[in-house]
């Protein structure tokens, strides 16, 4: 008899449990969808009380606080979720959005250069988990603007992080994933002047300009 209270507990339980997460889930969904990222987050952290191993909420959730322009609690967030999902490029791409916006924005050296180098290790692992996706341009876009960043931050000669060497692999890496971009699309007058940046940027380093 006390056995078959318990079952019928912990039964009741689990389904109060799942409706419980799958309200807030509904909420935080429709917000994200609506555009409203800061209720979104709202819902989707107390679903994530109750249940926190739900991808679809982790990505939603690390986007959302993206686009409210929390990167550390996006990262945390992306990085949940790619425990769960570890082959999802597109949490990996955004991962490395969020990382290259601390790096850019960093005042301390330390920082910018691990933050720099983790979204281009991101980028890389998106690019690699589908290399022919459509969406493929778009990482190799946003790579080669973070390894001109990194370049840039190496080869400032006033601190203990200057190394041209470095500096000028990252400006061809740079040059090499923009002109990918470039090739898919012959069109794209920015990324040629993105290029054309980046080579007065090398011929600066390498003395050659």
């Amino acid at each position: 008899m006390r056995l078959s209270v318990i079952v019928s507990f912990l039964v009741i339980s689990s389904a109060e449990h799942a409706m419980s997460q799958n309200a807030y889930f509904k909420l935080g969904q429709q917000a994200y969808i609506d555009g409203n990222f800061k209720a979104a987050i709202k819902q989707l952290e107390k679903g994530r009380l109750i249940d926190s191993t739900d991808a679809n909420a982790l990505w939603m959730l690390g986007y959302s606080y993206y686009h409210s322009d929390n990167y550390l609690k996006s990262i945390s967030a992306f990085s949940k979720e790619i425990a769960i999902t570890p082959a999802d490029a597109q949490t990996y791409y955004y991962r490395a959005l969020a990382e290259s916006h601390l790096g850019r924005d960093s005042q301390a050296a330390q920082e910018k250069e691990r933050y720099l180098l983790r979204a281009i290790i991101d980028l890389t692992k998106a690019i690699s988990i589908n290399p022919t996706d459509s969406k493929v341009v778009g990482f190799y876009q946003n790579r080669g603007l973070v390894y001109r960043d990194y370049a840039l931050f190496r080869l400032q000669t006033n601190t203990r992080f200057y190394d041209k060497k470095r500096g000028i692999a990252a400006l061809k890496a740079s040059i090499t994933d923009m002109q990918k971009v470039l090739d898919a699309d012959k069109t794209r007058d920015d990324i040629s002047s993105q290029i054309d940046l980046t080579k007065e940027k090398l011929a600066a380093a390498t003395g050659h300009h």
